[in-house]
Order: structure tokens, then C-alpha cells, then sequence
């Protein structure tokens, strides 16, 4: 077993040992929604109520946060599995993103894993380009590599996240190619 997925078995087994409500988010959510990119840390969404026992695992375990706010904390132990990333869902889309994962089996570990929706994926990665337009082209390549690899996108819903950060020119390209185009 490798430093990943002895990591991920453990985060797994706790989540549902403490009923955490959670969800995948980041690079390893857009593998599993077949769009695979390399990265080197864990992304997730997770009920703010549910955090203080998130934190006292990883603590107890040997982790350090290293930053924390209303809406994120960032844990790391060192080495190239090490760092997990989760943000803080208490707002009502993200409480919805948690509601509305979908359970992928996982070959890594033998767990079902909870895994954002596409759509709401591409949402997350819209207010992390609104937020921070230095990553525009990192995000807008993973929307495309996941719009490329899903054909059953609901584009309504993709829209929504699009027009709530008012990034509306953005996503009527991305749909004249990926909507319309196939």
C-alpha cells in the first residue's frame, strides 16, 4: 500500500467512524470523474460542525495545521503525501455539495469514497478563478479536461456557478465548445 492510499484509508475509515459529512474535491475528484491530473495533496469539503473532530484525528495522528480560517484549514506532516487541504462548508451550496456526493467505489482502498458532483466541481473551480485570476489557466484547463471526460454535465447547473460569480463570458465559451459541440 502506498503513503496515498494508507492516508486516504485512514481519512476514510475515520469520516465514517465519526459520520463526518464530507465530500472529494481537487485534483484526485477529477480523476474520479475521469479527467485524472497530477497533484500531490487531498482536497476536501466537509461540514464546518464536523471539523473539530477532523482536526483532533489528524493532531492525533501526527499532522499540524498549518493555516486556518472561517473557511479553510490546511494540515501537513511533511513528505509527498502529507498535505490535505479542507474546506469549510456551512454555506447552503456548499452544505448541498456534501448532500448530493456520489459514492464511488475505491480501488485504492477498498472504501467508498464520497466525491463532489461534476457540476459542482466545476462550480468550485469557477470561485477559485474568480477569487484568484493568477490560476485561470489551471482551472479553466481542469473544467475543460472534466467537461471533455463528461458528457452528461448539467449545463444549467454549470451556468448557475458561472452567473454567480460573474464570469458569464467564460462560460458561454466553454459551452459553444463543449455543450454545443458534441
Amino acid at each position: 500500500m502506498t503513503g496515498l492510499e494508507s492516508l486516504l484509508g485512514r481519512l476514510l475509515r475515520e469520516f465514517e467512524r465519526r459520520k463526518t459529512r464530507y465530500a472529494l474535491i481537487g485534483g484526485f475528484a477529477l480523476g474520479a470523474h475521469g479527467a485524472p491530473r497530477a497533484t500531490l495533496d487531498l482536497d476536501f469539503l466537509v461540514h464546518k460542525d464536523d471539523m473539530p473532530g477532523v482536526h483532533e484525528f489528524l493532531t492525533a495522528t501526527g499532522y499540524h495545521r498549518i493555516h486556518h480560517s472561517e473557511n479553510v484549514s490546511q494540515y501537513d506532516m511533511g513528505g509527498p503525501w502529507g498535505a490535505i487541504d479542507f474546506i469549510h462548508a456551512f454555506r447552503p451550496l456548499a452544505l448541498d455539495m456534501i448532500v448530493h456526493a456520489i459514492s464511488k467505489d475505491s480501488s485504492l482502498v477498498g472504501l467508498p469514497l464520497k466525491v463532489v458532483r461534476a457540476e459542482d466541481l466545476i462550480g468550485l473551480k469557477v470561485q477559485s478563478l474568480a477569487n484568484n485570476p493568477a490560476r485561470r489557466h489551471k482551472e479553466l484547463a481542469d473544467i475543460e479536461a472534466l467537461l471533455d471526460a463528461r458528457s452528461d454535465v448539467d449545463w444549467t447547473r454549470v451556468r448557475e456557478f458561472f452567473v454567480l460569480f460573474g464570469l458569464t463570458d467564460s462560460y458561454s465559451e466553454l459551452e459553444a465548445r463543449f455543450k454545443h459541440g458534441r
